[in-house]
């Protein structure tokens, strides 16, 4: 079977890979489509993603849908053989004291599908068939097509970090970065109730995929690293947010929600910011008694964006390409390219 394996910073190979075999309470699915996500975009890159570096090779991939193939023995109860499904892509440890909190997606033993948080790396879900524990497929839900569902994933993440934002119903929420995770913090915060989200991006393209989703108002922020345009990338004759959301992992972005937010407002980090440190308005925080929360990854949220997108049609319009994993080199060039793409997916079946 072939599958997409990262070898280091710039080395991307389709590789033939061994068929696995499910065992005792794990279920093998063949990969329908699975999504470019940016952390695998910063993998190809820069060989890490945060502090997360690579070691070893790693099959690539946390967004992935397909058909459960067969359980192993004994066969665990649940989803069916033939069953369309989308896959979960944390196995929390369920014992460490987060787990015991309730806060799994912050498991400090957790195993992530291609992630290189710990070594050896979780092999992830670029292949043509991977095995999983049962307890991860989810089933999709009825008029579910499994192209939309491959965005259940990062739909996710965008859904935990609304919620760590607190309510938004009827208030006003700012997101910095309208890549595939801002978009889907736009399509989040709506169906939250928000009265007005305001994006910001360096793109007019997308900007456009923003509008696409939801946004009310859209910004082209300069570009901070260009003296030669010295406008606010907060753009202060815009209304002040109660609610800010950092997706764009730039320490710009994070500057510009901490300036933009109203005394007292939150701020959510989700964006993974470069490795290291980075510049922070912290006395902004202290004089105007700003919350600061980070929102990594997420938990229930999963069963939840699975149930949102099969009532959404219009998320179909977020999905800018979808290509054969023999030319998996040119599909992550071309959603590295925010001027050509928002979410490029692979076809595991072509």
């Amino acid at each position: 079977m072939l599958g997409c394996v990262i070898h280091g910073r710039g080395d991307l190979r389709v590789e033939e890979l061994p068929t696995p075999s499910p065992g005792p309470g794990e279920v093998l699915v063949a990969v329908r489509y699975g999504g470019i996500c940016g952390s695998d975009l910063h993998y190809w890159r820069h060989g890490g993603v945060g502090d997360f570096r690579l070691r070893e090779p790693m099959v690539l991939g946390h967004e992935v849908v397909g058909t459960v193939l067969a359980h192993g023995s004994p066969a665990p109860r649940g989803v069916p053989a033939g069953a369309e499904v989308a896959v979960h892509p944390a196995t929390p440890c369920g014992t460490c004291p987060e787990c015991a909190r309730g806060r799994r997606n912050i498991c400090r033993d957790a195993r992530y599908l291609g992630s290189a948080a710990r070594t050896p790396h979780v092999q992830g879900g670029f292949a043509a068939r991977i095995v999983v524990p049962a307890d991860q497929v989810r089933p999709l839900p009825a008029g579910l097509p499994s192209r939309r569902a491959a965005l259940a994933e990062p739909l996710s993440v965008a859904l935990h970090a609304v919620r760590r934002a607190g309510p938004v119903a009827g208030r006003h929420v700012l997101v910095t970065g309208a890549g595939p995770i801002g978009c889907l913090v736009v399509a989040a915060a709506k169906a939250a109730g928000a009265a007005q989200v305001t994006v910001t991006d360096l793109l007019p393209a997308a900007l456009g995929y923003a509008r696409a989703a939801g946004a009310d108002t859209t910004v082209l922020a300069a570009d901070p690293a260009d003296p030669a345009d010295p406008a606010d990338p907060a753009r202060p004759d815009e209304a002040e947010a109660d609610v800010a959301v950092e997706a764009s992992g730039a320490a710009a972005g994070l500057d510009a929600c901490l300036r933009r937010v109203r005394r007292g407002g939150t701020v959510v980090q989700l964006g993974m910011l470069p490795p290291g440190q980075s510049p922070f308005a912290g006395n902004l925080v202290v004089g105007r008694e700003i919350e600061l929360r980070g929102a990594f990854r997420f938990d229930a949220e999963f069963d939840d964006a699975l149930a949102l997108l099969a009532g959404q049609p219009a998320f179909d319009g977020l999905i800018s390409a979808v290509a054969p994993v023999s030319e998996a080199e040119s599909a992550f060039a071309l959603a590295a390219d925010r001027e050509r793409s928002c979410k490029v997916l692979l076809d595991f079946a072509s």
